[in-house]
């Protein structure tokens, strides 16, 4: 039953992001916003959505294992998994943006700083109002560097989203409708995902990081591998560069502001590792503009260790 309970709660939250992403879309099309703004900003932030409730209802009710886990799982699969799909699905891979000038720096700080803020065996209220100031600086750095784009993408998105009927009531209404489901989603999500782990007696840390994990980062794979369709290489990359940004700073910033959060680094020193090597690898593959089907198998290579791993302390 508690596994029932857990889908249903995943599709809500999913339901729920998935929601407030296409009304924030809507709204950024509104305001004639480009549309590297919005797949950098409002997606990137909105695919979060579900990591940021389930990790804030963790810490809530003193499960800061599973939120702290499923940070570090999330960002581990949104590089693992769903960039190793954009580059094994999509034909044509040739991004105009240089994301390793633009954008490297900002991959490789949200990892390095949770590194140093778990030195000290916790998470504190401190850290927390830290890390939203680094998502607040990650975007003011987008606003000056939007300013250089030309907005030509916006007609081609005005014609896939109909404006001409848009209406601020109904999407004030939409949005308050997805974030309940979010919130209920992310309460249930914690609630049966604990239960779980107890009646198969694992670890929550071990549910954290894979289970809610997969689950909260299905957004993030679904718009990425549709970016990746439609030949959106860079709103599908920098979707994934800014939502392991946001699960970082705000997901974790806002959940250590709810409650300070212990984390004995030592014990989960292989998947810390994970993350930093999938983020290094990352790095590397904008470095050299390794956009291809063997960065994407040798991606899928880590997340098998990553899993393997996992599996064997089940």
């Amino acid at each position: 039953m508690n596994f029932v309970i857990f889908v249903i709660a995943m599709g809500a939250l999913t339901w729920g992001a998935q929601l407030l992403i296409g009304q924030s879309e809507r709204i950024a099309l509104k305001l004639k916003i480009s549309e590297f703004i919005i797949g950098a900003t409002l997606i990137a932030l909105g695919t979060s959505l579900p990591e940021m409730g389930s990790s804030i209802a963790a810490s809530y009710v003193n499960k800061p294992q599973i939120a702290i886990a499923n940070v570090i799982g999330s960002n581990i699969i949104n590089i693992t998994l769903v960039l190793a799909s954009v580059f094994l699905i999509a034909t044509k891979m040739n991004p105009s943006r240089d994301f390793f000038a633009k954008d490297s720096t900002w991959a490789l700080l949200p990892a390095l700083i949770f590194l140093l803020m778990i030195l000290d065996g916790s998470i504190t209220r401190f850290d927390g109002a830290l890390l939203l100031l680094l998502m607040g600086a990650y975007i003011l750095f987008l606003m000056q560097d939007a300013k250089n784009l030309v907005e030509e993408h916006i007609e081609e998105h005005i014609e896939e989203i109909d404006i001409r009927k848009f209406s601020w009531t109904k999407t004030f209404l939409m949005i308050l409708g997805a974030l309940i489901l979010i919130v209920i989603g992310a309460h249930f999500t914690i609630e049966s995902a604990s239960e779980i782990a107890k009646t198969f007696g694992v670890s929550e840390w071990t549910i954290g990081i894979v289970l809610v994990a997969l689950g909260t980062s299905l957004p993030e794979f679904v718009i990425s591998i549709t970016a990746s369709f439609k030949g959106k290489i860079d709103m599908a990359i920098g979707n994934i560069i800014g939502s392991n940004m946001a699960n970082t700073s705000v997901v974790l910033g806002t959940a250590a502001l709810t409650k300070p959060m212990p984390i004995d680094g030592m014990s989960y020193i292989f998947d810390i590792a994970t993350m930093i090597v999938a983020t290094f690898l990352l790095v590397f593959i904008m470095a050299t503009k390794l956009y291809n089907k063997s960065a994407g198998i040798g991606l899928i290579i880590i997340l098998g260790l990553f899993l393997n791993n996992t599996l064997q302390h089940l």
